[in-house]
């Protein structure tokens, strides 16, 4: 996956949990090619593979199917940077929630966080930006308690937050789960996030300190600014797909959007070893994975939604990322 990011901090705590455990962090990290020197580099950067590799070595490892929550148990507020430094002086939950809609990416591409607003309730929605497959609950898991973490921190422990819900089955550590989280917890959702009343949204915090929120927000642009500078433009054309993935804009409307001809954009996108088409598919493997995990939707109609006209194409492209057709992909999932 093309520019993948996640802070270097990130990677010492789930290091630092499993030297806990008695684990060989050495030996875990050479097993990638990693060493424990890089984890002293703040500017080391870890690519998808990798990552993915770390995670499921980590649980093949402990033996821990919880490892997810004991890592996110460790990440407080401190462990995001200038992020959730400015996150402690937000004026209220609001205010925090649009902070991290902006300037989570500066610490991990795993997740966008958005808010969404449904009658008396508040929904902080995490939607992964790649194919999780294996590592889905550990690094869900992980993110979901790090950020209920920082949303007591800055409410002083009364966020309100009464619910998490998670997309995947019931773990049998479901109750040390709800004890982590101290909240309810609902498995085989449709959606990962957690809810609050909406009226706690614009409640003043007492940590609230405006001038010292715009300052950390100024830093925090100007690192995304920096990150910007540095992302592939295939992975700016993968977030626009992301972002529009109600049918997809061609090659043409894509360059326009990036004010290029669809010759430039094809040429970049080749210099980057890709290619527009590749991304496309790319794209329509991670939400295909994501709708037949929520269940809603019928296999025909994530075909639809994805821009298959013919279902045996969708078969055969599933099967090719899945080694699996969609069909048993889905009762798998409901088995799990």
């Amino acid at each position: 996956m093309q520019d993948f990011t996640l802070a270097v901090q990130y990677l010492r705590q789930i290091a630092e949990q499993l030297s806990a455990m008695g684990a060989d962090v050495p030996a875990w990290l050479q097993r990638s090619g990693l060493s424990e020197a890089q984890l002293s580099e703040p500017s080391f950067k870890l690519d998808f593979s990798s990552f993915c590799r770390l995670i499921e070595d980590a649980l093949a490892t402990t033996g821990e199917a919880a490892l997810g929550l004991l890592v996110g148990e460790r990440l407080v507020v401190n462990s995001h940077g200038i992020v959730g430094f400015a996150a402690l002086q937000s004026g209220s939950a609001r205010q925090a929630i649009q902070l991290l809609e902006r300037y989570f990416g500066v610490r991990t591409s795993l997740v966008t966080i958005s808010l969404r607003e449904d009658g008396e309730q508040a929904h902080i929605v995490f939607t992964p930006n790649y194919p999780l497959g294996s590592i889905e609950r550990p690094v869900l898991e992980a993110v979901v308690l790090a950020i209920k973490n920082v949303f007591d921190a800055v409410s002083l422990g009364t966020s309100g937050v009464m619910r998490v819900s998670f997309p995947f089955a019931r773990p049998d550590y479901a109750g040390l789960a709800e004890e982590m989280l101290r909240c309810t917890v609902v498995y085989d959702a449709s959606w990962t996030g957690f809810s609050l009343p909406v009226e706690l949204l614009d409640q003043p915090l007492k940590m609230a300190d405006p001038a010292s929120f715009r300052d950390a927000e100024l830093i925090c642009q100007r690192e995304l600014g920096k990150l910007k500078q540095t992302v592939s433009m295939s992975s700016r054309v993968r977030r626009i797909m992301l972002e529009k993935h109600n049918g997809f804009p061609s090659l043409n409307v894509t360059a326009r959007l990036f004010h290029l001809t669809p010759r430039t954009l094809h040429r970049r996108l080749l210099e980057e070893g890709t290619s527009f088409k590749e991304i496309l598919e790319q794209v329509r493997h991670t939400l295909a994975v994501e709708y037949l995990k929520a269940g809603h939707l019928s296999i025909e109609d994530v075909a639809y939604t994805l821009g298959y006209s013919d279902m045996a194409n969708f078969r055969r492209a599933f099967k090719r990322w899945e080694s699996m057709p969609p069909s048993r992909y889905r009762a798998g999932q409901n088995t799990a």
